[in-house]
């Protein structure tokens, strides 16, 4: 048993979430929102973002008050709300996108690294063998214990806020107004159509970058004081939604958007060598490497205690509940590395591998983050709260929205990770005494399976490509 003192405070659960919001896609978003959007429709995006985020993380923070007994937060919420299956699903999809946000970090980490070491840039084999070993010392490191490695992760998250202010603050200096009104809503001008299609592809970046927010909920736990998870979540995403606000709309007044979005990653580096020369390159990417640092370790964090909390009460299999003297869930942590491991194969063969992780991180945490929603919407109905129940209405609309914006490649190749947990459900649940689906579950499993058929013979066809 975990005494007060292993337990974690405030500012570590603050630390967490911060630094796990602003990893790497923080460093090349201003090139992600400006791939396919110009500066107006940048900033509906942000509008629609801040307030579908708010949304869901003043449902967290409610959830997190008013049901302190659900610790595993964000999967046990839909658990508690909709039964068994769409509780594991929530796990399941939750684990996806936390390992599959490893795999972005690592490109990522690797063509930072690339910046000095030629021979780690792009996805070459030396770069996978890097990560590699990167990725298998970082699991030994959290194999040491939670709280050892949230101390260093505060450590971290402040070092890398260093270069993301010094570059807000160089950018305000430089920032012209009048590159950044050039082709505002786009070439065309005004066209409604149009300007919601340049929105609707800032949604996955911008989910992205928020990817995170519940990592207080994740570890609630593990915290010495149940009311901080809420307060930590809503003070660590309206100083990061400051942050990728500036980010993004300061580097449109520094270059043309043409130019902005054919920078290679990280395109911060490259925003501010244009400002000062190529110390600011240099000094961004060693941003980088140290900021991806925190997040790896940050998220990997989550990807252990997840399956943990899940395993704990049957949902996973109970193999995934062992911890070791330290008090971390082993055998969750290696089942992590090992699938990291083969995943990071995909940096060989993909033509934008960075791109093609976080896309489908964002994919997976959809359906956990809809139904944290939806529950948010049952329990306040229940217990009388409208303003509660309209924040989660919000909140679910938000997420419906962002299954729309995802695009249905990204959706189609998700659904195979998902239909694959049916395999890990029914061997959870073989041994409970009870039939494992429902009929309205049995519906939401069929559809995973199809929906899984139909993405292979795309990919085999080469409809759909990673």
């Amino acid at each position: 048993m975990e005494n007060k003192e292993n337990k974690l405070g405030l500012l570590a659960l603050i630390a967490l979430v911060i630094g796990s919001q602003i990893g790497g896609g923080c460093f090349n978003l201003a090139t992600d929102m400006a791939s396919g959007a110009n500066a107006g429709a940048i900033m509906l995006g942000w509008v629609i973002t801040g307030i579908g985020i708010l949304a869901l993380v003043f449902s967290f923070q409610n959830l997190s008050n008013k049901r302190p007994d659900l610790e595993g937060g964000i999967y046990s919420y839909a658990k508690s709300g909709f039964g068994r299956y769409l509780g594991f699903n929530s796990a399941w999809g939750y684990w996806l996108s936390v390992w599959l946000g490893n795999i972005a970090f690592l490109t990522l980490l690797f063509n930072s690294i690339g910046y000095f070491i030629p021979i780690f840039n792009g996805g070459t084999i030396s770069s996978v063998i890097g990560a590699s070993l990167f990725l298998w010392i970082l699991i030994f490191f959290v194999s040491r214990g939670v709280q050892s490695a949230a101390v260093m992760n505060i450590v971290v998250t402040i070092a890398k806020l260093i270069p993301i202010i010094l570059f807000i603050i160089i950018a305000l200096i430089a920032f012209k107004f009048r590159t950044f009104s050039i082709d505002f809503w786009g070439s065309k001008g005004f066209h409604f159509s149009d300007v919601m299609g340049q929105v609707k592809s800032t949604m996955l970046v911008s989910l992205w970058v928020f990817t995170g927010v519940e990592g207080a909920i994740v570890l609630s736990s593990r915290a010495k004081k149940k009311s901080d998870v809420g307060k930590a979540t809503v003070i660590g995403v309206i100083s990061t939604l400051v942050i990728y606000i500036l980010i993004s709309l300061l580097s449109l007044g520094i270059m043309p958007r043409e130019e902005l979005a054919g920078l290679k990653n990280p395109s911060m580096a490259y925003v501010l060598k244009s400002i000062v020369g190529p110390w600011g390159a240099a000094f961004v990417n060693i941003g980088l490497i140290v900021s991806l640092l925190g997040a790896l370790l940050g998220w990997t964090l989550y990807a252990a205690e997840i399956p943990y909390l899940a395993g704990k009460d049957g949902t996973f299999p109970k193999t995934f509940a062992k911890q070791n003297k330290n008090n971390v869930p082993m055998n969750s942590l290696f089942f992590t590395g090992v699938l990291i491991q083969l995943f990071l194969l995909t940096l060989l063969i993909s033509d934008k591998p960075y791109q093609f992780a976080f896309s489908m991180a964002s994919s997976a945490i959809l359906v956990p983050y809809l139904f944290s929603a939806l529950f948010q919407v049952k329990y306040s109905w229940q217990q009388k709260q409208t303003g509660q129940m309209i924040i989660g209405i919000i909140a679910s609309i938000y997420s419906v929205w962002i299954l729309y914006a995802a695009g249905l490649s990204y959706l189609l190749l998700t659904a195979i990770l998902y239909s694959l947990g049916i395999f890990v459900f029914l061997y959870a649940e073989k041994g409970s005494g009870q039939k494992p689906f429902k009929k309205f579950e049995l519906i939401w499993a069929l559809f995973f399976v199809v929906v899984a058929v139909v993405a292979v013979i795309m990919l085999v066809t080469g409809k759909i490509s990673i």
